[in-house]
């Protein structure tokens, strides 16, 4: 019965295994729910502050802040890479990274170097092994309920990194959450707010049904004529306040997205891998079965030769 024992020990392993996977798909399911609370509660704000921020920078205004100038020839551009902590959640990650890689190489090969600033430990952990790239910031483990106040910090790195001039173009990676079954791996311009502004146009002629999250679909900018708004006390004070609570707002609610889409990728992937260790399961136990029927068959036989040799 070797083998009998053998293939029961592996039953044993792969049920401790489905118990794992049970346990982690019902931890991810009632936690989404709360996610997407957190997820659908700062939307419309984050929305709102991308369209304020792109009339802003239609505006003809004699103050010229940094974010609002797109300079000609680019040097060094920057990465914003939200990520999860940790793993089991299926090609989450995976997929993020495969998407962003081809565009960091397609900079790199025209001469511009690439900071990346990661949210998330799986983030930090891929960016570390990818030699070209410099990590200049990272923060992890924001927990279920992240604060803006985690993110401040990477976030001025970014930003004072862009105002000294540093930086020549800032981009943001993250999940999208579409659904519980669809997470889509998303490339946005975060700054300078010129690229933004073109970057919504683009999507003039795209439907809610193409694109049901993206935040400005169908919206359509036009510039008639010269204009500005009025701005008190002035026009630095102004804009330097409504830019970083723009670029806070779209960073924080790329983090609360990437989190619906962690417990939900993690819930799919979870109860697939205990649909499949059932089936080994399954699998194993015909095989226990049958070592067992030849084992019993044999010890017959043994049993039956030796009554006819006496």
């Amino acid at each position: 019965m070797a083998g009998g024992r053998e293939i029961k020990s592996k039953i044993k392993s792969t049920q401790n295994m489905r118990k794992v996977t049970r346990a982690l798909e019902m931890v991810s399911a009632s936690k989404i729910r709360k996610a997407q609370d957190l997820m659908k509660a700062s939307r419309p704000y984050a929305r709102a502050m991308r369209k304020v921020v792109a009339h802003v920078a239609h505006a003809s205004t004699d103050f010229n802040h940094p974010f609002l100038t797109e300079r000609e020839d680019v040097a060094r551009v920057g990465y914003i890479v939200v990520t999860t902590d940790r793993g089991l959640c299926g090609g989450l990650n995976s997929n993020l990274f495969r998407r962003l890689l081809p565009a960091i190489r397609e900079w790199q090969d025209k001469g511009v170097q690439v900071d990346v600033v990661a949210i998330g430990q799986k983030a930090v952990q891929f960016f570390r092994r990818i030699k070209g790239v410099n990590l200049i910031g990272s923060t992890t483990h924001l927990g279920e309920r992240p604060k803006i106040e985690q993110l401040i910090g990477v976030i001025k790195v970014v930003l004072d990194t862009y105002s000294a001039g540093g930086l020549d173009r800032v981009y943001l990676a993250y999940n999208d959450f579409v659904n519980t079954m669809t997470q889509r791996p998303t490339i946005d311009a975060l700054i300078p707010l010129p690229l933004v502004a073109a970057e919504m146009e683009a999507t003039e002629g795209r439907t809610g049904a193409e694109m049901p999250n993206w935040p400005v679909a169908g919206l359509k900018l036009e510039q008639t004529h010269d204009w500005d708004y009025l701005y008190e006390p002035d026009a630095a004070t102004v804009l330097d306040h409504v830019l970083n609570r723009y670029v806070e707002s779209v960073v924080y609610q790329a983090v609360l997205e990437n989190l619906a889409s962690e417990h939900a990728a993690r819930m799919v992937a979870m109860k697939s891998a205990s649909d499949n260790a059932s089936k080994v399961i399954g699998e194993l136990t015909l095989s226990y079965n049958k070592a067992r029927q030849a084992a019993i068959t044999q010890e017959i036989s043994e049993i039956v030769g030796g009554a006819a040799a006496v």
